[in-house]
């Protein structure tokens, strides 16, 4: 996923895109703790989509504080 993707996003669908990405993480720990994990990368790609979700809400927050 791209930052331009991220930031044409609502609040609420980010939100919602952040709860499957964190889920979506636990299941890829738990394959790699198991030993099914076949490309330990994912793991890696989905770490990075949750900072760029974070980080897009996180700008958003401090602008409607301004």
């Amino acid at each position: 996923m791209k930052i331009s993707e991220v930031r044409e996003m609502s609040t609420s669908e980010l939100k919602e895109k952040l709860y499957s990405l964190k889920e979506q993480l636990f299941e890829l720990r738990r394959k790699k703790a198991v030993g099914t994990l076949e490309r330990g990368e994912e793991v890696i790609g989905v770490r990075k989509d949750i900072a760029r979700v974070n980080m897009v809400l996180r700008e958003r927050e401090l602008n409607e504080s301004k």
